[in-house]
């Protein structure tokens, strides 16, 4: 008997879902991936289209296993056992496996590089820009700071700056921190630390001391939000929107719908540590897998268990901080940087198509120490 699958969303963790199923299979699955568009985006490198040194997209069909069927369209709901789509069909599944990714929160009238159209708008504005306008990145994540360094580095003749309420590179050690911020200096970044961007505007940022910032071009890189698509299904949903699963990633109250990526929360025990990031994502598509091929099969499936590696910033083509962390993601000693760093950050980027394509990879364990058992987890952009 052959088991139907969607795959809703073609990110890192959908497509590694979908190859994984269909790979490791064995002819028992029937996998059909639903994604808006045909392309898929390389969400770690839309920092590099938005600041014209790279492009972000391939063809879904060059990372998709051939076996698996692809339908473009949007989802908006999610109904019973079936997936109604906007040209009146619909896909029946036997189980679903919810992989719609997360998004950039913007504000008013800022840019993003969250998504692949807000990195093509900001890359047409900086083409638009004359020498000196003020460009202001709001938000010193990771996202925020290869944001800033890229489009430094690659428009020199623009004034830019990074604006955080907190530290740059929060989740770097200090001396990570202090590498990140020479780097910045040397290409020119205009650093301000302990603000918060209150309104943007055509023209300006309003800080919320009441300073008004000039500014021709504002990007927004602060917190990431989910789609609602689970909570207008009815599916139960964490504060922010994300579906709720078990320890192995299955909804707490619908067994043949497995979340995955950056839109599901899984208990704090097994998840707390991870950061919104395909290395996350990417091993989170291939527990979800297994876990539908575990049903399938009438097994228990797995508990998640994932451990983080690297946290790894590109700081411009010509630089990068890669450093080393332990499982639940507290830093090691060991870091490269400069141009070694940038070398090792763009072969992982590289890695991670290869990584998808396949649906063979493995991964470290995750921390030995279990948390609250009650509370779902929660994730911070990277």
């Amino acid at each position: 008997m052959v088991t139907d699958v969607v795959v809703v969303g073609a990110g890192y963790a959908g497509v590694m879902a979908a190859n994984r199923l269909v790979s490791k299979g064995d002819g028992r699955v029937r996998v059909t991936v639903v994604n808006p568009r045909a392309e898929f985006v390389e969400r770690i490198r839309l920092h590099q289209l938005a600041a014209g040194t790279g492009d972000a997209v391939a063809p879904l069909a060059s990372v998709l296993d051939p076996r698996v069927g692809l339908r473009i369209s949007a989802v908006t709901r999610i109904v019973g056992n079936s997936v109604p789509l906007p040209d009146g069909g619909e896909l029946g599944f036997d189980r679903l496996v919810y992989a719609v990714g997360s998004r950039s929160a913007v504000r008013e009238q800022a840019h993003t590089v969250g998504d692949l159209a807000g990195a093509q708008r900001l890359r047409r504005r900086l083409r638009e820009l004359d020498a000196g306008d003020p460009v202001t990145v709001v938000g010193a994540g990771l996202t925020g700071v290869e944001t800033a360094a890229e489009i430094a580095e690659s428009h020199p003749h623009l004034a830019v700056r990074l604006l955080s309420a907190g530290p740059i590179g929060g989740g770097l050690p200090e001396r990570g921190r202090r590498r990140v911020r020479a780097r910045l200096r040397r290409l020119g970044v205009e650093v301000r630390t302990g603000v918060r961007a209150e309104r943007v505007g055509s023209d300006s940022v309003d800080l919320d001391d009441g300073t008004a910032l000039p500014s021709a071009c504002t990007v927004w890189a602060g917190a990431f939000e989910v789609p609602d698509l689970a909570r207008t299904s009815g599916l139960p949903v964490d504060a922010a929107g994300r579906l709720r699963t078990d320890e192995s990633l299955v909804c707490v109250e619908r067994p043949d719908i497995v979340g995955v990526g950056d839109a599901v929360a899984p208990p704090r025990r097994v998840a707390a540590h991870l950061r919104m990031s395909c290395q996350a994502a990417i091993p989170l598509g291939a527990t979800g897998a297994d876990t539908v091929l575990a049903q399938i099969d009438g097994r228990a499936p797995e508990p998640l268990s994932i451990g983080m590696v690297l946290q790894c910033i590109s700081l411009g083509r010509r630089g990068g901080y890669v450093q080393t962390v332990r499982a639940d993601d507290s830093a090691r000693r060991w870091a490269v940087r400069g141009r070694l760093g940038a070398s090792v950050k763009e072969q992982i980027c590289r890695g991670t198509l290869r990584y998808i394509r396949s649906g063979d990879y493995r991964w470290a364990g995750g921390p030995r120490a279990g948390l609250d058992e009650t509370d779902t987890g929660a994730r911070v952009p990277s």
